[in-house]
């Protein structure tokens, strides 16, 4: 029986991929994905057959993946990051429930960008967090205010994704405002942009600052909670440790 497997490459690199999603795009015959992340993982797929399309064509390529696989090819269809987390593995899974299909489908996990940026700023995530997409192409703006408000207002830190596109120029200055009601001006702050890719730019900075900064839709902001601090260019969220 054929299958897909809907693979999370990581955040860029290939050092960062683990050996399962590896092996996974070695064993495949079709290789289905977003154009920018099928180039990440050009150098290992050159013998497969390869569908790719644009940015918001996710479901004509999970549906292109449900019929390869339905005509006995073994299928990886690819996300960056985790494809568990704002990935593909939740489209392929519903468009495969609601067609009735009996496709053999299998989530291969990978290190998310959320991951990769909090490794490369320190240690940010130390305790409770909440990760935010600022992207409204899908979820309603008021609803990502209700959340960063109710975030903020417990003191979660927070992550955000999708922070600022062409699009979007000013989604970025309405979530400081609302997280600057409940955190102080000055909490720690970090932005990293292109994480584990080429060309990737670290900046450690205050929440206040953040609207300053060159942030685009490759960057993640990691915002810290009351107790985080920032020592030789990390930042730190302890855990509760009595040190």
């Amino acid at each position: 029986m054929s299958w897909i497997k809907i693979v999370g490459i990581g955040p860029g690199s290939l050092d960062d991929m683990t050996r399962r999603a590896f092996n996974a795009l070695k064993e495949c015959d079709v290789v289905v994905g977003y154009k920018t992340y099928i180039k990440l993982i050009n150098t290992i797929i050159q013998d497969k057959q390869i569908f790719d399309s644009g940015m918001r064509q996710e479901i004509t390529r999970c549906q292109k993946a449900l019929e390869l696989a339905a005509s006995g090819k073994n299928v990886c269809v690819i996300s960056s990051g985790d494809p568990g987390i704002y990935g593909m593995a939740g489209l392929v899974l519903e468009l495969s429930q609601r067609q009735g299909l009996n496709t053999d489908i299998q989530v291969i996990p990978g290190i998310s960008a959320i991951n990769s940026a909090a490794s490369i700023l320190g240690a940010p995530l130390m305790h409770d967090f909440a990760v935010i997409s600022l992207s409204d192409h899908l979820t309603p703006w008021e609803l990502i205010e209700k959340r960063l408000d109710m975030a903020a207002q417990a003191d979660f830190v927070i992550a955000l994704y999708n922070p600022k596109s062409r699009e979007r120029r000013n989604h970025l200055n309405k979530a400081i405002e609302i997280i600057l009601k409940h955190k102080a001006p000055d909490a720690p702050a970090g932005i990293v942009k292109n994480a584990s890719r080429e060309g990737q730019m670290v900046m450690i900075t205050t929440l206040s600052e953040i609207p300053k900064q060159d942030v685009d839709m490759t960057s993640i902001i990691i915002i810290g909670n009351r107790h985080t601090f920032t020592s030789e260019g990390k930042m730190i969220t302890p855990r509760g440790y009595d040190i």
